[in-house]
C-alpha cells in the first residue's frame, strides 16, 4: 500500500501538480484516494460516467478504444508521474475512452469536484491541463491521418523504428522486443493480428529485420525508414 510519503512524492513529480506548494500538495495529498489494480483490470470503461482524475504512480495504464466486433486500438500508454482523464473531468462528459492496467498499477483517484475546485484556486493547474489536453489532441490527429493515409506496413515500420529509439543501438541497427502478443501489437497499429505477423515476414524477408520469437534486430534503419515513408 502506498504511503503518504510516496502519495507526496508522486504529485510533486506531475506536470498537473509539480509546482504547487506543500501546504498545497498537503491539502491535495488527504483528498486523493490510493487504488490499485492488477494486470489486465478495467479502470473504467468508455461511456462510463466520469468521476475523477487519475495519477499513476506505479504501473502503466492502458488507454483504448474498442469496435463493437471486440477490436481495439490503443491510443497511449501512460506510466508514472502521468495524468489520466483530464477532460471529461473539464467537460462534465463521459470517459471517451476505456482504460486497464498493462502491469500492476497503483493510481492516486481526485474527485471531479476536488479537481474542479483545485483549478478555481491555482489557474495555473488549469492551464497546466489545457496543454495536456492539447498534446493529446495533437497525437489523436497523427493517429488519424496514419490511419486514414498509410498501410499496415508503414505503420509497423514507424513502430519499430519508435521503440528502437528507445534501446541501445548502432547508427544502422537495433534490438527491441516487441509487445507480448500480435495482438497486442494489432491494437497499438489499428489492424489485426494476421497483417501484423504477414508484414512482419514481408520485412524479414527483405532483410529489413531479423525476428527471433518477440525480439527484433533492424538490420537496416535505412531500409526499415524508407519502408515508413515510401508512398501508399
Amino acid at each position: 500500500m502506498s504511503s503518504l510519503v510516496h502519495v507526496a512524492e508522486t504529485l510533486k513529480k506531475t506536470q498537473l501538480f509539480g509546482s504547487l506548494s506543500e501546504p498545497e500538495l498537503e491539502y491535495l495529498r488527504s483528498r486523493v484516494v490510493v487504488r490499485h489494480f492488477a494486470p489486465a483490470d478495467t479502470i473504467f470503461v468508455d461511456g462510463d460516467p466520469c468521476t475523477g482524475l487519475y495519477i499513476v504512480e506505479v504501473g502503466h495504464v492502458r488507454i483504448f478504444k474498442s469496435s463493437a466486433g471486440g477490436r481495439e486500438h490503443v491510443l497511449s500508454i501512460d506510466g508514472p508521474g502521468s495524468s489520466v482523464a483530464e477532460l471529461p473531468v473539464f467537460d462534465g462528459g463521459t470517459y471517451p475512452a476505456s482504460a486497464a492496467a498493462l502491469d500492476a498499477v497503483t493510481l492516486l483517484f481526485l474527485s471531479k469536484e476536488d479537481f474542479q475546485g483545485l483549478c478555481l484556486a491555482h489557474p495555473q493547474v488549469a492551464l497546466r491541463v489545457l496543454r495536456m489536453v492539447g498534446g493529446r489532441l495533437r497525437r489523436l490527429v497523427g493517429i488519424i491521418e496514419e490511419l486514414s493515409f498509410t498501410t499496415v506496413r508503414h505503420r509497423l515500420a514507424a513502430f519499430l523504428l519508435r521503440e528502437a529509439q528507445k534501446q541501445q543501438n548502432t547508427p544502422d541497427a537495433a534490438t527491441l522486443l516487441l509487445p507480448s502478443s500480435n495482438q497486442e501489437m494489432a491494437a497499438h497499429l489499428g489492424t489485426v493480428r494476421e497483417l501484423v505477423s504477414r508484414n512482419l515476414s514481408r520485412l524479414q524477408a527483405e532483410g529489413l529485420i531479423r525476428v527471433d520469437g518477440r525480439q527484433v534486430t533492424i538490420l537496416s534503419k535505412k531500409g526499415l525508414r524508407a519502408a515508413a515513408e515510401a508512398e501508399s
